[in-house]
């Protein structure tokens, strides 16, 4: 077993680090400067920056996330699906740029007929989670969420669902958001907007009804980003719940995040006849990523 590394999620907008020594956390780094906002530094300067106080240790460095992607450091081959979970420590990258001992995690595919996507980072969160709550579907909710099916230890098919980003899009660059004033947390909204979207099978004949709403005295100004978030996050759940065809009271799906994101789709589930139980986030990735790293001495 390998009980001194160091693990990196670098993202899109974020990089975050964990010093591991005889196999416990002793220090962690935090960093705004993700793949698609490193300015004029190169990945490797915001690299050897982000590790600087724990050059002194020589041990091996795991990476997760974007910083695979080709908007990266380096563009590390997607795996593709079916695929086992197992077999990802196997296919590491060398980042070879670097005489450190640098490894980045590969990213997975969908390539059929009917299904085409990509994940980097979700794959690791997956194999911690795997770990602590084995389940068929999994939901990775976030700004492009994934639902996940696996049978065993493989990985068989995922989607994705954009409402994250679809969300900040709508509210700031359309006539939704449109001269809205500061937003404020409105549970009240949130549970109206969820309760439309879970019964709504056509989101798009209902976005305007947000402006309209609003204009027409119905929605606070102030609540408009929380109705929106709720009418977004229970159309995603009924409509994956009708993709994969689940059945209420089926078995429960594992959802994989933050307390906040929790916080707004459990209810959406919990509304959609959907039984779930939870894996926070952060746990997952450090123990998928733990787990990489001991099958390198495999």
């Amino acid at each position: 077993m390998i009980a001194d590394y160091i693990a990196v999620d670098w993202g899109s907008t974020n990089v975050r680090a964990w010093l591991y020594l005889q196999g416990e956390c002793v220090a962690s780094q935090h960093s705004p400067l993700g793949v698609t906002r490193l300015g004029e530094s190169t990945p490797r300067q915001a690299f050897e920056k982000l590790i600087a106080p724990w050059r002194q240790h020589q041990v091996p460095v795991v990476m997760a996330g974007m910083i695979g992607s080709d908007a990266g450091w380096v563009s590390v081959p997607y795996l593709r699906c079916p695929l086992s979970l197992n077999d990802i420590s196997h296919q590491l990258t060398h980042v070879t740029e670097t005489s450190d001992n640098v490894r980045i995690i590969p990213g997975i595919c969908v390539e059929n007929d009917d299904n085409i996507n990509v994940m980097r980072g979700e794959e690791t969160q997956l194999i911690g989670a795997m770990a602590h709550q084995p389940a068929e579907i999994y939901l990775l909710p976030g700004t492009h969420s994934k639902w996940v099916r696996t049978e065993g230890d493989t990985l068989r098919d995922f989607r994705t669902v954009m409402t994250g980003e679809l969300h900040h899009l709508l509210l700031n660059h359309s006539l939704i958001g449109a001269g809205l004033p500061e937003q404020t947390t409105d549970p009240a909204a949130f549970t109206q907007g969820m309760e439309q979207g879970v019964e709504e099978p056509d989101l798009v004949r209902r976005l305007f009804e947000v402006r309209a709403a609003r204009v027409l005295g119905k929605l606070a100004k102030t609540s408009v980003s929380d109705w929106l978030s709720g009418l977004l996050i229970g159309h995603e759940v009924a409509q994956m719940k009708r993709h994969y065809a689940l059945p209420s009271g089926s078995d429960p799906l594992v959802v994989v995040g933050s307390d906040s994101l929790l916080q707004r789709y459990l209810p959406a589930l919990d509304m959609a006849g959907l039984q779930s139980r939870t894996v926070d986030g952060e746990l997952a990735f450090q123990s998928g990523i733990r787990s990489i790293i001991n099958d390198l001495e495999n």
